[in-house]
């Protein structure tokens, strides 16, 4: 089954924000607003995508203090 176009701009805002792109986010929200998505659509993209992003910081993190301590 395809996605809906609905769904590719929440993957797009996702991948907006795994890329550190603003004209992309930018573009994409407005997409999503005229495709009439909801705006708790539109948090749980952000959200997810921001786990997303912030576990491999986390992981680097705790490495690098884990190196620190021996």
């Amino acid at each position: 089954m395809a996605l809906t176009e609905k769904e590719k701009e929440l993957v797009a805002i996702g991948a907006s924000i795994g890329n550190n792109c603003i004209p992309c986010l930018e573009q994409h929200f407005q997409r999503c607003r005229e495709l009439g998505l909801s705006r708790q659509d539109l948090r749980e993209a952000y959200f997810t995508s921001k786990k997303v992003k912030e576990a491999p910081i986390k992981k680097t993190y705790e490495a690098a203090e884990r190196l620190m301590m021996r």
